[in-house]
């Protein structure tokens, strides 16, 4: 049995750049959940600081909330190597 992986969050003024960001795009919750192709619950826990997203789906919200430079490296240094999209036990879907 696998020990338990210890839950993290974002710190939360990336958290709260992420809503900025949001609000900023003029995005909704659900309109950011569909350009970044995950849940609006995904959105809601990232913008409250509960979820932490893996370095590849960072750069997916990176791009989705048009995020500047410093933003974009905050949340990259936030973002988890080890899980979600990134986690190294994963089958990784080859695009042809």
């Amino acid at each position: 049995m696998r020990g338990a992986r210890e839950r993290r969050s974002l710190p939360g003024e990336v958290a709260a750049t992420l809503r900025a960001a949001r609000e900023r795009a003029g995005l909704g919750v659900r309109e950011a959940a569909r350009l970044m192709d995950v849940s609006h619950s995904y959105v809601i826990g990232l913008e409250g600081g509960t979820r932490c997203p893996s370095v590849t789906m960072a750069a997916r919200i990176a791009g989705a909330l048009g995020l500047g430079d410093e933003e974009r490296r905050e949340l990259l240094a936030a973002a988890v190597t080890d899980a979600g999209l990134d986690h190294p036990h994963k089958a990784r879907r080859v695009v042809s």
